[in-house]
């Protein structure tokens, strides 16, 4: 029996099982589809702990939903041909944007569906709905686009080929092409950034970046991991917003959702047992909204032959809202001093 409050679907069949994060548990395929399903679907009902103080649901809990989805069913096609047992790990997630706000009660069913494959990595579109179960009536609240690369499970440094995925269209081949050369030149370009240190401050002022800065310290365990042992791209992500949003509180004080993230780049594995340092920092605001830079370092402390290193880095943009759900201005961020390597604009 499933556990309370989730369902699993995929390609319309009915499912039964664990979370989705144990890849394959419970999942019930037929027929041809289970050779290789193009589509998947799971979906959950929201609970208080999901949710902030004002009953919206957290964008981590959003975000690692999404990232579940694409796991499955990106593993699930790397697996589809004999060869080498593999795992798909989360490289890039594009650019995602919260068009509503999902709420306590609320049942979020996320689709998830393969739209490229290149010779080493796997392209995931994903769409989360939100249903209100006593009156029937759905929004979307999400889109977003994932890139996973398959990992060998005999070694996980070892990126392995992926199975060809057949086109209806040849213009959908020619489009993910283009999507996936555009990402792979925006990941060579972030790297550039990886050596920036958030530094803290004493006493800041008010609406100065410092004032609202934030870290979260965090011990990896066999709860966070992959069966072999390595962080879900999820469970990065959940505190990646979870650090953010306490930035745009400290600098708002009011309550705060997430409207947007850019994209995220994941530039390294996190094993288990690493301490990982989630810093967050305020670089701009306009009179709605405000972006928060994250950084994610990972510290191997069992490993002395390894010292600390980037493993992720992301932009989210949120907004403030009243009591009421309306949007409130956002204070202007003050900036200490020039040429401080903070954005402007988006």
């Amino acid at each position: 029996m499933a556990p309370p409050g989730l369902i699993h679907s995929s390609l319309g069949h009915s499912e039964t099982g664990e979370s989705p994060q144990h890849l394959g548990s419970g999942d019930i395929m037929s027929g041809e589809e289970s050779a290789s399903p193009s589509a998947i679907q799971i979906s959950r009902i929201m609970r208080p702990d999901d949710a902030n103080i004002a009953g919206n649901v957290h964008g981590g809990t959003i975000l690692k939903m999404i990232e579940e989805a694409g796991a499955i069913i990106s593993t699930r096609h790397c697996n589809s041909q004999k060869g080498e047992t593999c795992v798909a790990a989360l490289a890039r997630v594009e650019r995602t944007d919260f068009l509503s706000p999902m709420c306590i009660g609320e049942v979020a069913h996320v689709s998830a569906e393969i739209t490229y494959t290149s010779k080493h990595s796997v392209e995931v579109q994903v769409t989360v709905m939100s249903e209100n179960i006593l009156t029937g009536a759905r929004r979307v609240t999400n889109k977003a686009a994932l890139w996973y690369v398959p990992l060998s499970l005999k070694n996980v440094d070892k990126v392995l080929e992926v199975p060809p995925l057949s086109y209806t269209r040849k213009e959908q081949e020619e489009e993910g092409r283009k999507r996936y050369e555009a990402q792979k030149l925006e990941r060579m370009e972030t790297k550039w950034k990886n050596g920036d240190v958030m530094q803290p401050s004493i006493n800041p002022e008010p609406y100065t970046v410092s004032y609202s800065q934030s870290t979260l310290i965090h011990l990896v365990g066999p709860s966070d991991c992959t069966l072999h042992g390595f962080v879900h791209g999820g469970v990065t992500m959940k505190l990646m917003d979870e650090v953010a949003g306490i930035v745009a509180a400290r600098h708002c004080k009011t309550n705060i959702v997430t409207a947007s993230v850019d994209a995220i780049n994941f530039h390294d594995k996190i094993r288990k047992g690493c301490v990982i340092t989630i810093s967050g920092r305020m670089t701009f605001t306009s009179n709605k909204s405000m972006e928060i830079e994250v950084l994610v370092d990972a510290d191997p402390v069992a490993l002395h032959s390894q010292g600390r290193y980037r493993a992720a880095s992301a932009f989210v943009t949120y907004v403030s809202l009243s009591k009421e759900g309306k949007t409130l201005p956002v204070p202007q961020l003050l900036v200490s001093r020039p040429g401080s390597g903070l954005r402007g604009g988006f």
